[in-house]
């Protein structure tokens, strides 16, 4: 190197100025053929994962739309009368066994349905408070009662649950781990899942 230095500065050239050049620009396109490929593949996982959302995801609003009909047929199941004739009960029947078959097709395609039973904790991702009350059962920000199941769809949640909270202070331990879990007086709730 000293040697290079000490020919460039005395004016003798051995002609290889050139061909470093040429390395150098070599260096540089290979280089930039590399990030290219990169790129290229970099595209190509995104454009794959966005494709496979898109398929996972693509009976979402169809799914949104069925729900309100899974609903009807529960609702029509619970209002049936219990002691119908024999035409009433086949028709009852027929309801029972189509929503029986309308819930299989939701699981076949993934769709799992949310209903939280009394005393689970209360999740912000699944389930939608429709009100807080007073509870001598469960504790504070626990679920008392589901009006309305929810629905998810590969784990995204395509409808919450409908849900009655216990409110501050329910329960028999006035402590309500729900509400502080620490115990200290930070005065805020951390959510971890989020």
């Amino acid at each position: 190197m000293a040697e290079a230095e000490a020919n460039a500065e005395a004016g003798l050239d051995d002609g290889l100025g050139p061909i470093d050049a040429l390395i150098a620009e070599r260096d540089q396109w290979k280089d930039r053929a590399l990030r290219a490929v990169a790129e290229a593949e970099n595209t190509k996982k995104r454009a794959e994962t966005q494709n496979n959302d898109a398929r996972a995801y693509a009976i979402q609003k169809f799914a949104r739309d069925l729900l309100v009909v899974s609903d009807n047929l529960e609702r029509a199941i619970q209002h049936a009368p219990k002691d119908a004739d024999q035409a009433a009960a086949g028709l009852i029947s027929g309801l029972e066994l189509t929503h029986k078959a309308l819930l299989q097709a939701f699981e076949g395609n993934n769709l799992r349905r949310v209903a939280p039973e009394p005393g689970e904790a209360f999740d912000p991702h699944l389930h939608q408070a429709m009100m807080e009350q007073p509870s001598d059962t469960v504790q504070g920000g626990q679920v008392i009662q589901t009006l309305q199941p929810g629905y998810a769809l590969f784990g995204r949640t395509v409808r919450p649950a409908m849900v009655v909270v216990a409110a501050r202070g329910s329960g028999a331990a006035a402590g309500n781990a729900a509400y502080n879990p620490g115990g200290g007086g930070s005065g805020g709730n951390f959510d971890g899942q989020a």
